[in-house]
C-alpha cells in the first residue's frame, strides 16, 4: 500500500524590518513580524516615532494613531496590508480610556473590524498607554518582501 507523501511544513520566516520607511527600531530582542506560511505574526508596537525612537504624544488616542502608523508601516514592509488584519490584540495601561481608543481605531479599520482582544495592564514598555499586536493573513499573490498595491481600503488621498 503507498501512502501519500506528508506536506513539508509551512517555513517560518523572521522579519526585522528596521531601515524599511516608517519602521521604528526595535525596543527588545525580537523581529517586527514572524511569517508562518499564509500568515504572519506581528509584534506589538509601541507609539514612537521611526525616527527618533521617542514616544509621541501623552494621550491615548495620539499613541494609538502612532502605533497604527507602525504596524501599518511593518506592514507595507512584510507585503500585507491592515485590510488583511484577521486578529488584533490591543492593551491599554488605563482602561478609563477605552472608548477613546476605540473610537481612534475604528477608523483604521474602515472595510471591516478583525477579531480583536483588549485587556487592562499595569505597564508598558517605554511608558507607552498602548500597544497592538496583530495575526495578519497574507494572500497567495503578495510576496513577504514587497508589495507595490496600495491599500484599497484607505480613504482617498490618504497615506494609509
Amino acid at each position: 500500500m503507498h501512502q501519500a507523501a506528508t506536506p513539508a511544513p509551512p517555513e517560518r520566516e523572521a522579519l526585522v524590518l528596521t531601515g524599511h520607511p516608517g519602521v521604528p527600531t526595535q525596543v527588545g530582542p525580537f523581529a517586527h513580524a514572524v511569517r508562518w506560511g499564509d500568515t504572519l505574526w506581528v509584534t506589538g508596537q509601541m507609539p514612537t516615532d521611526p525616527r527618533t525612537g521617542d514616544v509621541v504624544g501623552d494621550d491615548v488616542v495620539t499613541q494609538t494613531r502612532q502605533v497604527m502608523r507602525n504596524l501599518e508601516a511593518v506592514l507595507h514592509a512584510a507585503g500585507a496590508r491592515l485590510a488583511d488584519t484577521l486578529m488584533v490584540r490591543a492593551y491599554l495601561t488605563d482602561f478609563d480610556e477605552y472608548a477613546a481608543f476605540n473610537a481612534e481605531y475604528a477608523t483604521w479599520f474602515p472595510a471591516g473590524l478583525p477579531a480583536r482582544t483588549c485587556v487592562g495592564v499595569t505597564g508598558l514598555a517605554v511608558g507607552a498607554r498602548v500597544e497592538v499586536d496583530l495575526v495578519v493573513g497574507l494572500r497567495p499573490s503578495r510576496s513577504t518582501t514587497e508589495s507595490t498595491e496600495q491599500d484599497p481600503s484607505a480613504p482617498e488621498g490618504a497615506a494609509r
